[in-house]
């Protein structure tokens, strides 16, 4: 029977970006918690030294937490964007890139997240979103995509490690599947975001079905979707007090290799001010053009949805809530109470067991 663990993502956890990955373990492990993903292996050591990874690995390990790291972005249109990879390699993207696979698999970690590219979240409107730049369509940045994993594809298969391309708000858990069957799932894997699916007008539960076969990493938290000025929003909530159905998602991943299953919380200072939420635009013909797999009939989720929060009784005030700034407070309730509900619903469960 394979244990299942219940973590964090340390991106958003107050308190993290102060301080070193020891600090993120520490605190990990006074939450209760059972592990901790780092969004990059730079955040267990900025040099990439051996010696100081093998110490965060042992602290870990020493407080019986899980410990997973990421690597970066694999589209090379986002890549200028964040030179730093490319900078280890000394200008060299893939060697720099090499260099973060092997300083994984040198602590242990054997599975590493991966993006495919960015949100601009300075901007407002369709182009906010990568997947609508129109300097470059969103096939080629496929395409390009699907060229580098076939780069590193080698690599990954000498280290024995897997390279989980998150279902991240400009990708569909439709192409993520193709990228990784195309590429190779002895070399590729998925992060499953079950808020992320949303923007791009998917079921959570049917997308988890789709990812489940390669879900090897999580990022996990719950939505509110609300009518808004470019047709639907999403609003991210704690798990449990939103409308994804938790029951139907983790019966799609109770097949999936993923063991270790991560809370993803709420930036402290965060504030959804009405329109600046990433959005469905439903009404765009663009919008709804790119989205060729999608389903009139899973899109009418997302609808039914925002139909039904439009007319609750108590819909200004819980939108106010939702949208009101992060508090550090509220963001470390946010992974506390997710965790609790997740344990909860995955110890109602059987017959998998639990780390408690």
């Amino acid at each position: 029977m394979s244990l299942i663990r219940v973590g964090t993502d340390s991106t958003k956890l107050p308190g993290a970006f102060t301080h070193d990955a020891h600090w993120v373990i520490e605190r990990v492990a006074e939450l209760g918690l059972d592990g901790v993903f780092f969004r990059d292996i730079l955040d267990l050591s900025p040099t990439l030294d051996a010696r100081e990874l093998a110490d965060v690995a042992a602290a870990a390990a020493e407080r019986g937490l899980y410990l997973e790291a990421g690597a970066g972005k694999v589209n090379p249109f986002a890549m200028p964007e964040d030179a730093t990879t490319r900078g280890l390699g000394d200008g060299d993207w893939l060697t720099g890139m090499r260099r973060k696979l092997e300083a994984a698999a040198g602590c242990g970690i054997r599975e590493v997240w991966a993006a495919t590219t960015n949100y601009q979240f300075r901007l407002r409107g369709l182009r906010a979103c990568d997947r609508f730049r129109t300097d470059v369509s969103w096939p080629e940045q496929l395409a390009a995509t699907a060229r580098v994993l076939d780069m590193l594809a080698p690599v990954l298969r000498d280290l024995g490690l897997h390279l989980n391309l998150e279902t991240h708000e400009e990708i569909s858990s439709f192409e993520v599947v193709r990228l990784v069957e195309d590429s190779g799932p002895d070399a590729f894997g998925i992060t499953f975001d079950s808020a992320n699916v949303v923007i791009r007008g998917e079921d959570p539960v049917e997308a988890a079905r789709r990812v489940a076969p390669y879900t090897r990493q999580t990022h996990l938290r719950d939505v509110v979707v609300v009518p808004n000025e470019h047709g639907i929003g999403r609003l991210i909530t704690p798990i449990g007090e939103g409308v994804i159905d938790w029951d139907g998602v983790l019966n799609a991943l109770a097949s999936a290799p993923a063991r270790n299953y991560s809370i993803e919380g709420l930036f402290p200072g965060m504030r959804e001010d009405p329109g600046t939420e990433m959005s469905l635009f439903v009404d765009d013909p663009e919008w709804r053009a790119s989205h060729t797999d999608l389903s009139d009939a899973e899109l009418a989720w997302a609808h039914g949805h925002a139909e039904a929060f439009a007319s609750a009784d108590d819909m200004r005030a819980t939108e106010a809530r939702l949208r009101a700034t992060v508090t550090d407070d509220a963001a470390m309730s946010f992974i506390v109470d997710s965790a609790r509900v997740l344990r909860d619903r995955l110890l109602d469960r059987a017959p998998r067991p639990v780390a408690v």
